[in-house]
């Protein structure tokens, strides 16, 4: 009986039970659909993993089923916010690196267009990155542009920018 009051001591209703256990399988089953190695970037108990991995190999749809329901069990006495998270993170990682491209293009061309002060912005965002380097590349992309020269620099300075996002994401994970 206890599990029908959450920590606080309120009432949970049947329905909110039932929909919490549907929304418990309907994880599982996006985890379950998902490629093994997408499966292996999950961090999760070996218990569950293990059942994860048997459920794949089933193809008899009642098997299948059963698999589901099970997993789901597993998953209830568990806290799933951070299962959910990493799905929503293999689900959405085109998006997210579509986004983190278009923020890096933005960057070079703020960088290109206002000069210094495109510079010590990006700098005030990216406090590692090289001022005297980045200044060399506008320059010669200037000059490459002014001269009807291939764009190499202005490549160069996407490079570059991407170099100094990913040393900063790095940065951000590690807690250096």
């Amino acid at each position: 009986m206890t599990d029908l009051y959450d920590d606080d001591g309120n009432y949970i209703s049947r329905t909110s039970r039932k929909k919490d256990c549907d929304d418990t399988l309907e994880l599982g089953e996006k985890i379950l659909s998902l490629t093994k190695d997408e499966l292996s970037q999950f961090k999760m108990d070996d218990e569950l993993r293990h059942a994860f991995e048997e459920g794949q190999k089933i193809k008899s749809h009642g098997a299948l089923k059963r698999q589901k329901h099970y997993i789901a069990k597993l998953m209830r006495g568990r806290d799933i916010e951070p299962l959910a998270a990493q799905l929503n993170l293999i689900l959405h990682k085109h998006d997210i690196h579509s986004a983190a491209f278009k923020r890096m293009e933005k960057w070079r061309d703020t960088v290109i267009e206002d000069g210094d002060n495109g510079i010590n912005a990006f700098l005030e965002e990216y406090p590692h990155a090289d001022r005297h380097h980045l200044r060399q590349l506008v320059r010669n992309a200037a000059n490459e542009k002014k001269n009807n020269k291939p764009a190499a620099s202005f490549r160069a300075i996407f490079k570059y920018i991407r170099e100094v996002v990913d040393q900063s994401y790095n940065i951000d994970e590690n807690g250096l």
